[in-house]
């Protein structure tokens, strides 16, 4: 899961501006090949010269709009039925002009969450099928980058919006590709995808700091968040304010800086070494505040050499500046930030690069700390090491900067990422995320309703459909009945359909013991799909047998589903049904034998238990092989008939500066 975090901690050092013709501009969302939703008024706002007068036109309507003394312009578009292509055209009182061609009018779906949902086919490698073909015209895409934000913003970083081919599907959203492509090919009603996520993310990097405050356990950054009150743009721009004096006074001092220990050619071998990443506190500096200089050399084949060299640091507590050769490329402040930089080739040699970092710690621990989860050879291992300036943290001037890790803090992504969405009508969300909350999946059960909540009184669409991907099964399968942290997230997602106009894809049956990101996202989108037919285009409901109700007798628990229209079926070809363990009053659960009775009722009994009160079917982490679907196919969901207390039920999120 945290292998693709590396590819995106680009996206939050990239922003694009609006689109420009001339002086003419629109936010990013909006572009050419873009679905405009249907039947809605659509807010369009945008800047220009400022005073000039614009005329704008789609379709039949043609409307005026004023830029104001700041060249802002607002004009609302009057709702249109599905279909086009259409152009919007939009001119200025001076002759300049922004056209938008190839416009469809039809339906948004917002695709959201972690890496299930981020990755792409040509990610999974994907391999096309007879099936398989491109041919898609009623279907667009749209990749939002990421970004993050202590305030919500007003318009997305960047947008692409792109026609369907072989190119462009590869390189989307794989879940949301086949559910779109679905979608498309059975409505003639335009299909529009907005893909807006980021791998090894928790729900509460997506979630908006109103639905937080109801949650005591946000209560320390919720409340930081609000004292600060700015926007990362602001702090900023602030921040480079107060550098003018603050580097030369307080930060750009000390021995390491004033004899220049970052130069080629500064003889560093007398100094100690250590393992990284790692605190200082680790190798004896608890007490030190201040800097401290690591060095290390790295070599490079003639292939590297071709390009410039990413170099990865994670995160680094709290302040860095970094050296290849003597040369800077780059610095960074705030302890929760990613560290991306890239060294020129140009000061590149084969052998022997020699990489400097200078940390600076303004308090608590310090370090360069985050694993290098992916393997980066330039980070994990043995550095030389030297301490530099001392400081009193105490009176070292600490000004506030944009700081969060885009995995993990609250709210952050949701500011950049959703907030600025909420000016688009959409029809619905698929949402595939979980498993980085797992270790509190308790909780989760009260988060998600609360975010799809939000989110629908944010877009203004109290019923929107919200559709959710319960997780694969993964890790090994377990040889007797046990806990699982990911059968109690799968509960939680289950709980979150009481909400109307929610519901959920089981993928319990199509997951890979040893992968997290399974391979089979094709039947995934297919089977949102289904489900969208039915909440938004009037489809009868399709999805897999669900717990109904239990009765019990002397030997056997019998199981009632609610089938959605058709009969229980068992794949095995005896009958049998895997997946069910069984207990009696005392708890222990063990695997039990099970096969259909009636059209919607299973029978689940062992031998050796008498009078069995509780039974659980695929309650674990990965419960292999199963049987039981409907005449559709489709799997069974898992459930349990007990109320015990679960593993995860006192676990809540707490606030971890130095979290991932």
């Amino acid at each position: 899961m945290k292998k693709i975090a590396l590819k995106l901690l680009c996206s939050f050092i990239v922003l694009v501006p609006m689109l420009v013709c001339g002086q003419i501009e629109l936010p990013p969302i909006f572009s050419s090949h873009m679905v405009v939703p249907r039947n809605k008024q659509i807010p369009l706002e945008g800047k220009a010269e400022p005073r000039t007068t614009l005329t704008i036109t789609i379709g039949s309507q043609s409307h005026t709009a004023k830029a104001d003394k700041n060249g802002v312009w607002k004009v609302n578009l009057q709702p249109m039925a599905a279909g086009g292509p259409f152009v919007l055209q939009i001119e200025d009182d001076q002759g300049r002009e922004l056209t938008l061609d190839n416009l469809l009018v039809g339906d948004l779906w917002l695709c959201a969450g972690q890496s299930n949902m981020q990755y792409t086919l040509n990610m999974l490698r994907y391999k096309e099928t007879p099936d398989d073909n491109y041919d898609s015209p009623n279907l667009r895409l749209c990749s939002v980058w990421v970004d993050r934000d202590y305030l919500p913003r007003k318009d997305v970083p960047n947008a692409v919006w792109q026609e369907v081919s072989k190119e462009t599907a590869r390189n989307f959203s794989a879940v949301g590709y086949f559910f779109g492509k679905n979608l498309a090919r059975e409505q003639e009603v335009p299909i529009g995808l907005i893909s807006s996520n980021l791998g090894a993310t928790a729900i509460e990097t997506w979630m908006g700091m109103d639905v937080l405050k109801t949650f005591p356990q946000f209560d320390e950054v919720t409340q930081k968040v609000g004292k600060i009150n700015k926007s990362f743009k602001t702090l900023d721009t602030e921040f480079e304010k107060f550098r003018k004096k603050w580097d030369d006074k307080y930060y750009l001092k000390g021995p390491g800086i004033e004899g220049k220990w970052y130069e080629e050619g500064y003889d560093y071998s007398n100094w100690e070494e250590c393992t990284l990443p790692a605190f200082w506190n680790d190798f004896g500096y608890a007490s030190h505040d201040g800097s401290m200089w690591f060095k290390r050399t790295f070599d490079l084949d003639s292939v590297q050499m071709e390009s410039d060299f990413n170099i990865v640091l994670n995160q680094i507590d709290d302040y860095d500046r970094v050296w290849v050769n003597g040369v800077q490329i780059g610095e960074s402040f705030g302890k929760s930030n990613f560290r991306n930089y890239s060294a020129s080739k140009d000061i590149l040699r084969e052998k022997g690069n020699i990489l400097t970092v200078r940390v600076f710690d303004v308090g608590g621990k310090g370090g360069i700390y985050t694993n290098a989860f992916w393997g980066n050879s330039i980070l994990n291992g043995t550095w030389k090491y030297k301490k530099g300036v001392s400081i009193d943290s105490n009176r070292f001037p600490q000004p506030e900067v944009s700081n969060g890790s885009p995995f993990s803090h609250p709210m952050l992504l949701y500011n950049a990422s959703i907030a600025p969405l909420h000016k688009l009508p959409i029809a619905g969300v698929i949402w595939y995320q979980g498993e980085s909350n797992a270790s509190r999946a308790v909780e989760y059960g009260s988060l998600l309703p609360a975010m799809i909540q939000d989110w629908r009184e944010k877009w203004n669409h109290p019923k929107m459909s919200f559709l959710v991907v319960q997780l694969a099964n993964y890790r090994q399968e377990d040889k007797t009945p046990t806990n699982s942290n990911w059968a109690e997230l799968r509960e939680s997602q289950m709980k979150a359909t009481a909400l109307e106009n929610v519901d959920i894809v089981t993928a319990i049956d199509i997951g890979e013991a040893n992968d997290i990101h399974p391979y089979n996202k094709k039947e995934v989108g297919r089977r949102l799909a289904l489900l969208a037919k039915h909440y938004n285009y009037g489809d009868i409901l399709k999805k897999g047998p669900v717990y109904k109700s239990h009765s019990l007798n002397d030997t056997s628990i019998l199981v009632e589903f609610e089938t959605h229209g058709g009969k229980l079926v068992s794949k095995d070809r005896y009958g049998y049904l895997r997946g069910f363990a069984i207990a009696g009053k005392n708890g222990e659960f063990k695997w039990a034998k099970a096969e259909l009775v009636t059209t919607n009722t299973v029978k689940v009994y062992h031998e050796n238990i008498k009078n069995p009160k509780y039974v659980r079917y695929a309650w674990s982490d990965n419960p292999g092989q199963l049987d039981l679907t409907n005449a559709e196919g489709l799997p069974a969901f898992p459930f349990r008939t007990d109320n015990f207390e679960l593993g995860t039920s006192k676990k809540t999120y707490q606030y971890d500066p130095h979290a991932f």
